[in-house]
């Protein structure tokens, strides 16, 4: 063999070996040679795709939700920003905005991100679902701005880290439980003047095309009370009604609690919010969830107040109608998602916090209709979560989630189901068992 063969031949193999990182339409994609492989317990081996980070998207991309469609699309929803809060600018000139990719192959590949809805809010939060007649439901929640021309503010801030900033962004839940640099406070005028920003209620958009095409003017959502939010995908009852999981938070006290707030007519129109908790006196501070069980009953899910107060749960006999008063999950926990499996198990995916690691993205699975909840499972070190999960063809399973921290981008990652650990403790966060998406 000629030396220019062997260089070739060395070079090829090479790059057969090691794969290789390419773009894939804006979303860097990684080729891995055994399509079958399971990587057991290496969390720094991590066989997940970027599908969407920086370019059509934008710099920040945070808060993700995934719908598997009835024509066999995945599509995923998310923010798309320059931090946490995006504040009107040069770059963003109607501050946060809502994208969208999709998936024709069970997540292997992703198209370019596509902008669905962009208004003079910082539009945020978004989930979406499909119901029974074959429309999709994206809700959502926005921030209004007021930004004063002549009123500067003097206020003390904490300083926190780079290290900090990076991993954590500007995210007030997180940043709070943080020791803030020297443990001290800065002093500083804020210029330009002082930014403020209140929320506008849930809204919601509206696509009869598979998402292909989506309503130009978003729907808001009247409520009694100012103050609720949503961060949560709507529900489909048995009986045709379609529920909004929201939240409230308190401005006078310490004090926030869930709800549902129902439509009966495939989300024309709302009803008045039904609240979770209120009666309870705590800071469950933002986002609800739902999962139907199979005996009827309603189960709902309502972060803590970050590591201090854990996830709570109600349940209602009459499809959110009424609700009983909330208990105490066992475990600290925020932004819940609930995937009900065709084997019986409910994923329960979601920010999950530990001692040893502090906050983290995981999942835990009830095998037996929400009364326990085995794990914490541990899905990826990064601490913005706000997970979703799809069921795929072959039952493993695939979890969409985001970064937090700076230039954050959304993740996709496929895993086998964990089999049934009869009873055993956890005394730290135990390792999926990841799966290649390939």
């Amino acid at each position: 063999m000629s030396f220019e063969k062997k260089i070739g031949c060395l070079i090829l193999s090479f790059v057969l070996y090691a794969g290789c990182i390419i773009p894939c339409r804006n979303v860097i994609c990684q080729t891995v040679p055994d399509p079958n492989k399971v990587l057991k317990g290496k969390v720094d081996t991590l066989p997940y795709k970027i599908i969407s980070k920086g370019g059509d998207a934008g710099e920040y991309q945070a808060v993700p939700d995934a719908c598997h469609l009835n024509n066999g699309d995945i599509i995923v929803v998310f923010y798309d920003g320059n931090n946490h809060v995006t504040f009107p600018g040069a770059d963003y000139p109607k501050a946060g905005r809502i994208c969208m990719v999709r998936s024709k192959d069970e997540g292997r590949t992703w198209t370019r991100p596509v902008i669905i809805y962009d208004d003079i809010y910082d539009n945020r939060d978004p989930h979406v679902n499909q119901l029974s007649d074959g429309s999709l439901i994206c809700s959502f929640f926005s921030l209004k701005f007021d930004l004063p021309d002549s009123v500067k503010l003097i206020k003390k801030e904490h300083l926190f880290s780079k290290e900090q900033i990076a991993k954590f962004g500007n995210n007030p839940d997180l940043l709070k439980e943080q020791r803030p640099l020297n443990d001290k406070e800065k002093t500083r005028q804020t210029d330009p003047a002082a930014r403020k920003w209140s929320g506008t209620g849930p809204f919601v958009i509206k696509s009869f095309d598979n998402g292909i095409n989506w309503e130009k003017e978003a729907k808001q959502i009247a409520t009694l009370t100012p103050n609720w939010y949503c961060s949560a995908k709507v529900r489909e009852m048995p009986d045709s009604t379609v529920l909004l999981p929201v939240y409230h938070s308190e401005t006078s006290r310490p004090a926030a609690w869930g709800g549902v707030i129902p439509s009966y007519d495939k989300g024309k129109t709302w009803g008045t919010v039904v609240p979770i908790g209120q009666e309870a006196n705590l800071i469950l501070a933002a986002e609800t969830d739902v999962v139907l069980l199979n005996d009827k009953t309603l189960f709902a899910a309502l972060r803590g107040d970050g590591s201090k107060v854990n996830m709570h749960y109600a349940t209602s006999s009459d499809l959110g109608k009424s609700w009983t008063p909330v208990k105490d999950i066992g475990f600290v926990g925020h932004c819940p998602s609930f995937t009900k499996l065709k084997t019986g198990e409910i994923l329960l995916s979601y920010r999950a916090f530990s001692n040893v690691k502090g906050y983290f993205t995981g999942i835990r699975i009830s095998r037996d209709e929400a009364k326990t909840w085995e794990g914490p499972y541990l899905v990826d070190e990064k601490v913005g979560g706000y997970p979703s999960t799809i069921e795929l063809k072959d039952g493993s399973i695939l979890i969409i989630y985001y970064e937090e921290g700076e230039k954050s981008s959304i993740r996709a990652l496929r895993f086998r189901m964990p089999e049934k650990t009869y009873g055993e403790k956890f005394y730290e966060p135990k390792p999926i068992e990841k799966l290649t998406l390939k």
